[in-house]
């Protein structure tokens, strides 16, 4: 897969997207990068500990967070988009559902469209991807989680996706899903799918995971967002045991010196 001109190996290797939100109400970190200076230095931050990708997010996408209009999230991440192209060589992703917002982050120089809708918000943002010829990343998503039978309906949606990606015209080869823990989920949900992520990887695409300090974790073991690194690290060794290529999260140190110890034993032969 490509991505800002760099080659990614999804086959045998695995990655760090670095998350960057600049919004003042994420459930994790808002406020604290929602400002240029603060952003680019942690940018630099990622970036030096190891960050392949790094994702901006302008609205908050946590339960009961604060809609926002178009042109209040163009004006939060289009300057820190243009700021970080100037500064940095690493490919950007823009987190958004929305078109208009899409476009004005491919204007300012993002690489990747991640999609927590799955291209079915909004029936413009298949066609934009493929116009733009620009690898995407589209997650499984419910207005409800009510399902009859979860794990074959997460997948039948997502092939769903792939399906409407594809008569877009996005290209097979710019296409990576992701499971879209903590969205559309109850707790359990969020536990089956990742013990099952295989089944997602089994849909014939990379497999990107997104659990940095999400609220499994903290309902699992009862500690607050910025306590949640170390049951974050523990999903990613999953992640990376069931063949994820792409792990989403805000603490990337920790999580990329976790996967290279996995995969030194995974890679490891007698």
């Amino acid at each position: 897969m490509i991505i800002g001109g760099k080659n990614f190996d999804t086959e045998h290797e695995k990655y760090i997207m670095g998350i960057l939100n600049v919004t003042p109400d994420s459930f994790s970190d808002g406020g604290k990068y929602d400002n240029l200076e603060a952003a680019i230095r942690h940018t630099e931050e990622m970036i030096e500990e190891g960050a392949d990708i790094i994702d901006i997010g302008g609205e908050s996408t946590r339960p009961g967070h604060t809609v926002i209009t178009e042109e209040e999230e163009i004006e939060r991440v289009v300057p820190v988009i243009e700021a970080i192209k100037k500064r940095f060589s690493i490919p950007v992703s823009i987190d958004t559902y929305k078109p208009v917002v899409a476009e004005a982050a491919i204007s300012a120089g993002a690489d990747l469209v991640n999609d927590i809708w799955g291209l079915k918000f909004d029936e413009r943002m298949a066609g934009l991807i493929a116009r733009h010829d620009l690898p995407c990343c589209l997650m499984h998503n419910r207005k409800e989680a009510v399902y009859e039978n979860y794990m074959q309906e997460v997948v039948e949606d997502l092939k769903e996706t792939v399906s409407i990606a594809l008569k877009a015209g996005i290209r097979k080869e710019n296409i990576m899903l992701d499971p879209g823990v903590g969205f559309g989920k109850t707790y359990e949900h969020n536990l089956i799918i990742m013990n099952h992520l295989e089944m997602i990887r089994e849909i014939g695409y990379p497999v990107l995971l997104g659990t940095s300090r999400k609220s499994m974790i903290g309902l699992t073991l009862n500690v607050p967002a910025p306590e949640r690194v170390a049951g974050t690290v523990a999903t990613t060794v999953i992640g990376a045991m069931k063949g994820c290529a792409f792990y989403r999260v805000h603490d990337c140190l920790e999580n990329k010196q976790a996967l290279m110890m996995t995969e030194a034993i995974l890679k490891s032969k007698e």
